[in-house]
């Protein structure tokens, strides 16, 4: 018999472009999941720009809007609070909300500072509330199956990680001096804002962090200022425009040492010329490599060494697969079917089969080169999105 479906009252704080977003997930989630058996409510949002509340409010069919974040909180049919407000706000608006019994989705970085992060982890836990950060990257389906490869030891042990975040909403001199560039507000600047992303993937690949040395810089030293309550981040603002200092780093950049004794580098920029959203890793084993890029989201590449007779290996990484396959020659097979035999690895043998979605089959020489893989209904969630092989999502 099937359980009555819960209904989760929520309040969104903060409704520039992300308050939006999370609105908008919010009214969707429950019709790409249905399985969770969860209904949503929009019950009050809040905004310090009383306008930009009351259209919210009306765009979305939240029941109240305001201008203090406190009668979000306090508000009694709201059983999560969603905080996509300024990182100064973070700390204040956790400990409310963890102090009133709520539930809790913060937007990255959780606070300006290591401490006002560490306080509010506190407040949560003390609370026993369910808490959330909005690291969303490692949730798309291939960077899903990308974990799974290398949690079944396709890739054996990791050696390398690469990982960089590098866009170009700062690149202009006359991009607006907004809450990001401002250290008092927002407190660090491309480390907070982006490399935060590539650290949340990092630990989910390749584990823990054991050592760290890194540099920042700041590239554009003085910016428009903003109107309040206008634009985002990516809005630019007139030569003649008065100007205010940048107060954070552009660019910031380390080299890690993983707990297992493997090494990485990570690297983020919000002013270099070129990218828009490049959010991209590479990550090397002793067995393949896997490497995948936010602008192309639906596709991911893999590279699998083979072995056995001839150089050609068939390979089952899915856990629960069939069977892995014998082959000579060269040549890769990638199998990502549902309950299905992988597909057949050209010259180089048999994909791997998998019960549960994750099969991959590998042939031949380290020559083969990087295989190719889109995204599709048997990688983690797509289906919940979009039917079929290419179907992307985004």
């Amino acid at each position: 018999m099937t359980s009555a479906r819960q209904t989760l009252g929520v309040g969104v704080i903060g409704l520039g472009w992300m308050g939006e977003a999370h609105a908008r997930a919010y009214l969707r989630a429950p019709r790409h999941f249905p399985a969770d058996n969860l209904e949503v409510r929009l019950v009050a949002c809040a905004d310090n720009v009383a306008r930009r509340a009351e259209a919210t409010a009306r765009r979305y069919g939240f029941a109240e809007h305001s201008t203090d974040w406190r009668a979000v909180v306090a508000h009694r049919d709201v059983d999560l609070v969603s905080i996509t407000a300024p990182n100064h706000l973070h700390l204040e608006i956790v400990e409310a909300a963890a102090a009133a019994g709520k539930h809790i989705f913060c937007e990255k970085p959780v606070g300006r500072f290591l401490a006002e992060t560490a306080a509010a982890e506190a407040a949560a836990r003390a609370a026993g509330v369910v808490t959330g950060v909005g690291y969303n990257y490692r949730w798309a389906p291939l960077v899903q199956h990308c974990g799974r490869l290398i949690r079944a030891g396709a890739l054996g042990g990791i050696r390398h990680f690469h990982g960089r975040f590098f866009t170009m909403y700062g690149s202009h001199p006359l991009s607006r001096l907004t809450w990001r560039f401002d250290r008092e507000v927002s407190g660090h600047g491309a480390a907070g804002d982006i490399l935060a992303h590539v650290i949340d993937t990092a630990l989910f690949l390749a584990g823990p962090i054991k050592r760290v040395v890194g540099r920042q810089q700041t590239d554009i030293a003085q910016r428009p200022l903003p109107a309040p309550g206008r634009g985002t981040h990516f809005s630019l603002g007139g030569a003649g425009d008065r100007k205010g200092a940048v107060t954070n780093e552009d660019y910031v950049g380390a080299l890690l040492e993983f707990a297992d004794g493997g090494g990485g580098t990570v690297e983020a920029s919000r002013t270099v010329p070129g990218p828009k959203c490049e959010f991209a890793f590479e990550i090397y084993g002793e067995k393949g490599a896997l490497r995948w890029d936010f602008e192309r989201m639906n596709e991911a590449e893999v590279f699998l060494v083979g072995g056995g007779d001839g150089g050609g290996r068939g390979e089952n990484v899915g856990g629960n697969g069939d069977r892995g396959g014998a082959g000579d020659g060269d040549g890769v097979g990638v199998c990502d079917g549902v309950g299905d035999d992988g597909g057949d690895g050209g010259v180089g043998g048999d994909g791997g089969g998998d019960g549960v979605g994750d099969g991959v089959g590998v042939g031949g020489n380290i020559g083969a080169g990087f295989t190719r893989i889109v995204a599709g209904e048997q990688h983690p969630a797509h289906a919940a999105f979009n039917p079929g092989e290419a179907v992307g999502l985004g």
